[in-house]
């Protein structure tokens, strides 16, 4: 008897020790990756089998929604817990920079001995500005830094802190070819800081830019193999960008598996908290007379018939609703879906909670007790998003929308997803409601600075900005 109670005894302590264990965290991104483009919510051609188990293992969120409509903002909001009415850079021209010394998640996190990497795209700083990664608690950083940089998977060079990264063979002649492929390196380098470190809390971020961009892909990888030969002829510069964009699709989905194995190999996928999203809404590429809304339908829902309303750049639900799951085993439900209401400015709060950090001043609320299910959640009084001069709230079901110079518009989400009945004038006192939030929940912008606009156009310079682009 006295064995088994302390062989009890000491399970539960075990158990005690291992729940005050700093999870690492992975925060996957994948660039316009639209709310219906992936095989566990109906798609019927782009294969991802790798996405798909995620979610059957983890948790997936039904009513989560980005931080901005466009990839700049976006992540602006993510890294620094600010919606979009308070952060420090509100364009999408590629290098606008957040200030000095703002908090962001990585210098929330290395203060309790998480090592920081990221990469991807950046864009919240170019080089040579105020906003760059290892200024704001990155350990490390490469990818892009600019994001129109970021348009061409085969640049001459990609950054690591600040400094270029020769990548051999790749010209610039063309932009959808060259000898090294930009997402292939930064995989590989994805792979190597989780090795390296392992043995430690680690807080990698991957804002990868598949599957956005100039669609240009090795003529031998394998993910290109599955669909060459498909009678797709759609596309917006070639006749293959549909093709291609399978093939991101499906080798992103390559690469999230190989990320996982490697968890299981170091004997840390149990500690290890993932998060996989879209960066915005889907946008409506390769669309044909029979395939009116995208030629994968990013927003379109199948078995509904129904689509979210416009898609990147638009406050309207398309432009916000993103794909978004979690995966921690035995700490998150297995094949959990929960309809909680959340956006990118509660990560910066729910990652605080986990980790033990100290939260900066942020718009979002933790989630933590929706992740593990533990009850109470306390919701969000409201969201608030801006953008070019659209503005939208939405309180609960109810959502106001305006576009620029326009009338507040005002719907009610639970009967109408599409965004097509205006109550604005029916429902007069809510909708004066939303929009005093949306008054007070605007401030004036306060931007990073530019030092060196040179290191800015040297970068840009490497991928299509305005230019004509060589066709395959």
């Amino acid at each position: 008897m006295k064995i088994k109670i302390l062989t009890t005894l000491f399970a539960l302590f075990s158990t005690a020790l291992s729940d005050d264990k700093k999870p690492n965290i992975i925060y996957l991104m994948l660039d316009e990756w639209g709310y219906f483009e992936s095989g566990h919510m109906g798609h019927p051609e782009l294969l991802t089998p790798n996405i798909d188990r995620f979610a059957s293992e983890g948790m997936r969120f039904t009513n989560a929604y980005a931080g901005a409509p466009v990839c700049g903002p976006t992540r602006c909001v993510l890294l620094t817990g600010l919606h979009s009415g308070h952060t420090s850079m509100r364009s999408n021209n590629g290098f606008a920079p957040i200030r000095a010394n703002e908090p962001t998640l990585a210098s929330m996190l290395k203060p309790q001995g998480y090592a920081t990497g990221g990469f991807g795209k950046w864009g919240i700083g170019g080089r040579g500005t105020s906003g760059v990664p290892e200024n704001h608690g990155f350990d490390e950083f490469f990818g892009y830094y600019d994001q129109v940089h970021a348009h061409t998977f085969y640049p001459r060079s990609l950054i690591r802190n600040s400094e270029e990264v020769p990548l051999q063979g790749n010209d610039s002649t063309s932009f959808y070819e060259g000898k090294t492929h930009a997402q292939t390196e930064i995989f590989k380098e994805s792979l190597g800081f989780i090795e390296k470190h392992h043995d430690r809390p680690f807080f990698c971020y991957l804002p990868w830019t598949p599957p956005h961009g100039l669609w240009g892909i090795d003529e031998d990888h394998p993910s290109w193999q599955l669909f060459k030969d498909k009678p797709w002829k759609a596309g917006q510069r070639t006749k293959r960008d549909a093709r291609v964009y399978a093939a991101f699709m499906h080798m992103v989905d390559r690469q999230l598996g190989e990320i996982i194995s490697l968890l299981k190999k170091l004997k840390i996928d149990d500690n290890t908290l993932i998060f996989l999203c879209g960066d915005n809404g889907g946008q409506a590429y390769f669309k044909t007379p029979d395939r009116p809304h995208g030629f994968f339908g990013p927003n379109f829902n199948r078995k509904t018939g129904k689509r979210f309303r416009a898609g990147k750049g638009s406050l309207y639900e398309g432009g916000l609703k993103v794909p978004f799951l979690a995966r921690w085993p035995h700490k998150i439900k297995a094949g959990d879906v929960t309809d909680h209401l959340c956006y990118f400015p509660d990560i910066m709060p729910t990652l605080a909670e986990l980790s033990g950090a100290e939260c900066p001043k942020t718009d979002g609320v933790s989630f933590v007790p929706t992740l593990k299910a533990q009850a109470p959640q306390k919701p969000h009084d409201f969201l608030y998003w801006e953008y070019l001069g659209q503005k939208a709230v939405r309180m609960k079901n109810w959502k106001a929308y305006q576009a620029k110079k326009g009338e507040w518009k005002l719907f009610d989400l639970s009967k109408d997803i599409e965004e097509k009945n205006d109550l604005s004038k029916s429902q007069p006192d809510i909708l004066n409601r939303l929009i005093a939030i949306a008054k007070s929940s605007h401030r004036p912008i306060r931007p990073g600075k530019i030092f060196n606009r040179e290191l800015i156009d040297k970068d840009r310079k490497q991928a299509p900005h305005g230019k004509k682009q060589k066709k395959q």
